[in-house]
């Protein structure tokens, strides 16, 4: 276990959270315009990287607030978290 620091409760147990997969996807434009090898390809593909992520929380058990956290996937470290409507931090840029 491990502690996430949620932007509006603060440094909250992991337990109190869920994961809401890869941030910062985009939506088709025209959804309506696309097979269904690239419809299927915008629902379920998503990256899967040994190394830097940035991924959509939600604090599940506490505020209810979604937010995007930046996270080593090989340490768990958190370096980043910050709001759904904020860019993201580029690494080396956390504070």
């Amino acid at each position: 276990m491990y502690l996430i620091p949620c932007p509006w409760c603060g440094e909250r147990d992991q337990s109190e959270f869920r994961s809401g997969g890869e941030a910062h996807i985009a939506r088709p434009l025209e959804p309506e315009h696309l097979n269904d090898g690239a419809w299927a390809d915008y629902l379920f593909m998503r990256t899967n990287p040994m190394g830097l992520y940035r991924e959509r929380w939600v604090h599940a058990h506490g505020c209810r607030r979604w937010f995007n956290m930046l996270r080593d996937t090989v340490s768990d470290r958190i370096l980043a978290v910050y709001h759904m409507d904020e860019a993201p931090p580029e690494p080396g840029d956390e504070s």
